[in-house]
């Protein structure tokens, strides 16, 4: 199974940069997503997880750092998140982990609400500085 390396730039700043990698079983969203065509940007990445919660079936650790989502973004890491409950539910093992700005009080609301509509536990932990 392939990797996803996908690294930001100053042309794509709306795009998170993202790191799945299958050999250690961790995956990485970083930074900010709010692009147009949002579901074509996280498509492969759910593809992804399905492939990788259908036969590789090892421990998964996300670890998540957006410090923006947009609505379309928003509904794309609830697909996400939903998948990895299934996973989880299958007997799965998933780590969620979301890395938040003690400053941004509206984020962990929001990763609150993730994890009511998921069922999914989500770890909040604090950007380190």
């Amino acid at each position: 199974m392939e990797n996803i390396s996908l690294q930001s730039s100053p042309t794509t700043p709306y795009f998170p940069e993202v790191n799945f990698n299958a050999d250690q079983g961790i995956c990485d969203l970083k930074g900010e997503s709010y692009m147009e065509e949002t579901y074509k940007f996280y498509l492969p990445l759910i593809n992804w997880l399905k492939d990788y919660t259908k036969n590789i079936k090892r421990k998964l650790e996300v670890n998540i750092k957006l410090i923006y989502l947009n609505t379309s973004s928003t509904k794309c890491v609830l697909d996400i998140l939903e998948l990895l409950k299934d996973y989880e539910d299958q007997g799965g093992e998933v780590k969620v982990n979301w890395y938040y700005d003690k400053s941004d009080p509206d984020m962990i609301d929001e990763v609150e609400d993730f994890e009511a509509e998921s069922g999914m536990k989500i770890e909040l932990k604090e950007f380190e500085q």
